[in-house]
């Protein structure tokens, strides 16, 4: 016997009855998208490697150990997208939309990164992105903040999660920032864990969002950024605190927040939550108004956030937040029992799928009458819907009540619809 193929590890499958979960979310979130008129764009999975290397920072984690790259038939270097910022603003760029334009977009889809799978975090994992170009001020960084916040509202999980929120400045200031952090920690670099080790002299702000609690206290004593921020961006982030004050969002500061990607600026901030361990970020974003240009297109304002649908489900899992009503089982079946019924059972549920919304499904395949109706209640429908002889010749349907002490009864078809949707909520 041939060896059996299984997954690739940390990327998995979907299975039938996770899909509703998955799509419930993914309905709600496209449904809020819209009351705030932002727009679907879907980008390749696949992405030139220079795209990710301009734009993350080739002496980042993500680009010197986590990306899936490789050489095509030509020769070219490409890679599956770690993240889904970059590939939006390439495609916004590349097809004229930026330039003296306000965009309002979103997109949904997977992302690749080398990591050790662990619960919530994969291989191959979901993310929903939001991504807005044209505006300079406060008030955008606040509204993606709110539309955030609904949707917490929205899935019943607003309690569960905090807002944490940081300014980084502008690039001058970080750099500044950097240099004094830099020299505070060269002297004591033998009190570092040893990924900060590293990060000192390729990414030294990590360090600071670093989980080490020996490196954590160290930290006590560094230089803080506040002291090195630069004025506007002190009133672009008081405008912004000022702008959720008003709304009565909550939320956290947090002058250790900093982002893993280089190309942020200004705002940033996360969306926490101790529901799931040491994997607590649910959400998390930024202004990023350089990236525009870093990557060969004019100078535009820009500030979007991402969310990870794995650890999203896991949470309305954990919290049992997920409704009832969400499931794809059907709410019909349907039994054709007996020589040539299984045309009439197919017609009856064409007639359904037509005249309701009512998720019906045929059973297939013949059968007697005991083992269609075994395979009735195994499905988890509510309703069964008989059709022999008798009730093909008499315009008749006979209704099997299977979640309820109810007799069963005969009606004409004619009747059916109507009664079907006062019976099933």
């Amino acid at each position: 016997m041939a060896k059996k193929i299984q997954a690739i590890r940390g990327m998995n499958d979907i299975l039938p009855e996770q899909s509703a979960i998955w799509q419930y979310l993914e309905g709600t979130v496209a449904n809020l998208l819209k009351r705030y008129s932002y727009q679907e764009i879907r980008t390749p999975i696949v992405e030139q490697t220079a795209l990710f290397k301009r734009s993350i920072g080739e002496v980042t984690d993500i680009v010197e150990k986590e990306m899936y790259t490789f050489d095509d038939r030509n020769g070219d270097s490409l890679t599956l997208r770690p993240e889904g910022t970059a590939s939006c603003v390439r495609a916004c760029e590349e097809h004229g939309l930026l330039y003296n334009q306000i965009q309002r977009l979103w997109y949904f889809g997977p992302m690749f990164r080398h990591e050790r799978p662990q619960k919530g975090r994969y291989r191959q994992f979901h993310q929903i992105g939001v991504e807005t170009f044209g505006m300079n001020g406060p008030d955008v960084d606040a509204e993606l903040i709110m539309l955030s916040a609904r949707l917490w509202k929205e899935l019943g999980i607003y309690d569960s999660v905090t807002l944490e929120l940081n300014s980084l400045g502008s690039s001058e200031a970080r750099a500044e920032y950097k240099e004094a952090l830099v020299a505070f920690l060269s002297e004591r670099k033998d009190q570092l864990d040893e990924d900060s080790q590293r990060r000192l002299s390729t990414n030294p702000m990590r360090i600071l969002d670093s989980k080490d609690p020996n490196t954590q206290a160290l930290l006590d004593g560094a230089p803080v950024f506040e002291d090195y921020i630069d004025q506007e961006s002190k009133d672009h982030f008081e405008q912004l605190c000022a702008m959720l004050d008003a709304a009565g969002i909550a939320y956290k500061l947090n002058s250790r927040l900093v982002r893993g990607l280089d190309y942020y600026c200004k705002t940033v901030f996360e969306w926490t939550t101790t529901e799931l361990g040491a994997q607590g970020t649910v959400c998390a974003g930024g202004r990023y108004d350089g990236l525009v240009e870093q990557l060969g297109g004019r100078a535009t304002p820009a500030v979007g956030f991402a969310m990870g649908i794995e650890r999203l489900i896991l949470m309305l899992e954990t919290l049992d937040a997920v409704p009832d009503s969400v499931t794809n089982k059907p709410q019909i079946f349907i039994a054709a029992v007996g020589e040539g019924m299984a045309a009439h059972g197919l017609l009856l549920g064409e007639m359904l799928r037509e005249q309701t919304t009512l998720r019906t499904q045929m059973h297939c395949g013949g059968g007697s009458f005991k083992n269609q109706i075994k395979k009735a209640d195994k499905s988890g429908a509510d309703i069964a819907l008989i059709i022999g002889e008798s009730e093909a010749a008499n315009g008749e349907v006979s209704v099997k009540f299977m979640r309820e002490a109810r007799d069963q009864i005969t009606m004409a078809q004619s009747e059916l619809v109507a009664f079907l949707q006062s019976a099933i909520n």
